[in-house]
């Protein structure tokens, strides 16, 4: 057996009418989730089913919890399969605890409310173009204080339709896409839950500093690092070290400049580049967030991995009570295939070709390629 089979166990045999005692099937088969030994999940990892204690619950769901790791659904992340009430779906979600909201904000919509922005926070953590097929609350069809909660808990969702239920490998796929993004997640959740203030994923950033006041010069605050070669000192031995990241964003902000563009990087770290329309200020909205990234021995990949991910991070740090900028990614040469997979992600990519600047259709609608 394994996930596959027991999720579609648990929907043949639940029944919240039956009560919650010892002889009831289908709250035998979730109290003996945390014993099985052949649910194949990832190495680390353990299962355990709930479905109410003296109460039946009206969604049973089971948890998957890292050994070691938050195991405490009242507080704090995890994921779940958390069925519909009439049973017909049931859905992987990335939840947030919803227990220890009670005593601040009680069991109604202020706690729905508080969960649903937090949700969103936490989602901009988590990377899109892995969640195709994802959404970001079930519906599991039930009206009572706890459900809602867990529909408003939910940072993002996998629903699954019980009478139809995809393969254990298909099931697999997505946990390890749940896990991976539990761990996003909770990167972010940390710094919140540092300060216990809804402002507070924004602080690591420190935003409000960065930007810096519209100036007449459009390349007065356009100063790209040194591009000359330099000397590391690595453990008792000398690396030559080339700065052509540095020459890049040169030259494009040069380039930028003369099509109407102002090339912005001085206070404006850990961001390589932001580019204004001519006489804009960082508030007015309008902005183009630029990653530049050198290809290295012909092959994209990684530098486009890596661009994506700091796109994204970047404007979820930086960006939350701000209009979200446009975004970039600059390469050292053409990208191939990667440029229409960045523009479905929302990302333009603007490349070297010879003397000049080739793009996306997205980068050739700015008027940013040549």
């Amino acid at each position: 057996m394994g996930i596959r089979d027991l999720l579609g166990e648990v929907a043949g045999t639940y029944d919240r009418h039956a009560g919650s005692g010892r002889d009831v099937k289908g709250q035998q088969v979730l109290r003996g989730v945390a014993g099985r030994t052949d649910l194949a999940l990832p190495p680390g990892f353990k299962a355990k089913g709930h479905g109410g204690q003296t109460t039946p619950a009206a969604t049973p769901w089971i948890g998957v919890f890292e050994e070691g790791g938050q195991r405490d659904p009242k507080k704090g992340l995890y994921l779940a399969y958390i069925f519909s009430e009439d049973l017909k779906d049931v859905s992987l979600t990335l939840q947030q605890g919803i227990t220890w909201l009670e005593d601040r904000l009680g069991r109604g919509q202020a706690r729905e409310d508080h969960l649903r922005r937090h949700a969103a926070r936490l989602r901009r953590a988590v990377r899109r173009q892995d969640r195709q097929g994802w959404i970001d609350e079930p519906q599991l069809r039930d009206g009572a204080a706890r459900p809602r909660a867990y529909e408003a808990a939910s940072v993002i969702a996998k629903t699954y339709d019980t009478g139809a239920l995809p393969s254990d490998v298909a099931l697999m796929e997505d946990l390890l896409l749940g896990i991976e993004s539990l761990r996003l997640a909770e990167s972010a959740d940390r710094v919140w839950w540092g300060s216990d203030s809804p402002e507070a994923l924004e602080l690591s950033y420190e935003p409000g500093h960065h930007a810096p006041q519209p100036v007449t010069n459009p390349l007065a605050n356009f100063r790209p690092k040194d591009s000359s070669d330099y000397v590391a000192q690595i453990r008792a031995r000398q690396q030559v070290k080339r700065r052509s990241h540095e020459t890049l964003i040169g030259d494009f902000g040069l380039h930028v400049c003369e099509r109407g563009f102002v090339p912005v990087t001085e206070l404006q770290h850990p961001r390589d580049l932001v580019l204004r329309p001519r006489g804009a200020s960082a508030e007015s909205g309008g902005e183009w967030l630029v990653e530049a990234k050198v290809v290295r021995n012909g092959n994209p990949t990684q530098a486009v991995r890596e661009a994506v991910g700091q796109l994204y991070e970047y404007r979820h740090f930086l960006y939350a009570k701000r209009p979200e900028p446009f975004l970039i990614g600059l390469f050292s040469e053409e990208i191939g295939a990667y440029a229409p997979y960045l523009e479905e992600q929302g990302i333009a990519s603007i490349w070297r070709d010879g003397s000049g600047w080739g793009g996306s259709s997205k980068a050739q609608e700015w008027g940013m390629t040549s």
